[in-house]
């Protein structure tokens, strides 16, 4: 088993998350704006429907897990996989609040995680996160949980980048008390760069779906350079 050093600390492979808490709104975008966005990874966005791309918003709250406990917020973009054709998810963006886990993330699998206030408010009905990085407001995002459903195990590897290489990280995630419904999200955007991405992909808008997991569990292996 493969294992790595970091602040003082062996992390061993996979590295497993034991319990997280996670809402996601997934919005139809412009694929060209997507396409933009992402361009410095190589890789291509793909299209769902005609001119339009995946553009997955996400807030997560790791309560036990390898990388300690934190808060988390992603933006990332479903993209055609380079080496099979198949669906991935591209990574673009992922602020946290734990330094750990900041530097675990770069240095193992090239995740794009900075240091940012993550304010999460999951103990009422409506699910929410404001998220500021630099003391400046990137966006207010509240999910209203839909419909049980049944929990999904998930293989859909991410993709990351990060100094010049472009990685692929096979990952696995397993949820309790899953609800998904059309819509179910509202975004005010703030005035930092990333809340101009979003803007520029035509945000705010209503999203496609939202999902909330009450419950989850993750495994992440080695990330693999792509060619």
């Amino acid at each position: 088993m493969a294992s790595h050093l970091i602040q003082g600390r062996t992390v061993g492979m996979p590295v497993r998350i034991r319990d997280v808490a996670v809402c996601a709104a997934a919005y139809a975008v412009r694929a060209d704006a997507a396409r933009a966005v992402i361009a410095y990874s190589g890789l291509d966005a793909a299209e769902v429907l005609p001119g339009k791309a995946v553009c997955v918003l996400l807030f997560a709250d790791y309560r036990d897990g390898d990388l300690d406990a934190y808060h988390e917020f992603g933006m990332a973009f479903v993209i055609r996989r380079p080496d099979t054709g198949r669906a991935g998810l591209f990574v673009h963006w992922l602020p946290v609040d734990g330094r750990f886990t900041l530097e675990a993330g770069r240095a193992l699998w090239g995740f794009p995680k900075e240091l940012a206030d993550i304010d999460l408010r999951l103990s009422s009905p409506y699910k929410r996160c404001i998220l500021r990085k630099d003391g400046r407001l990137v966006l207010d995002l509240l999910v209203r949980p839909g419909v049980p459903v049944a929990g999904p195990g998930l293989a859909l590897d991410a993709f990351t980048h990060r100094d010049g290489v472009t990685r692929r990280v096979p990952w696995r995630f397993r949820a309790r008390g899953v609800r998904v419904r059309p819509g179910g999200a509202l975004i005010r955007l703030g005035n930092h760069p990333i809340a101009k991405e979003l803007s520029e992909l035509g945000l705010p808008r209503r999203p496609l779906l939202t999902a909330t997991a009450a419950h989850a569990t993750v495994s992440l292996d080695d990330a693999q350079a792509l060619p």
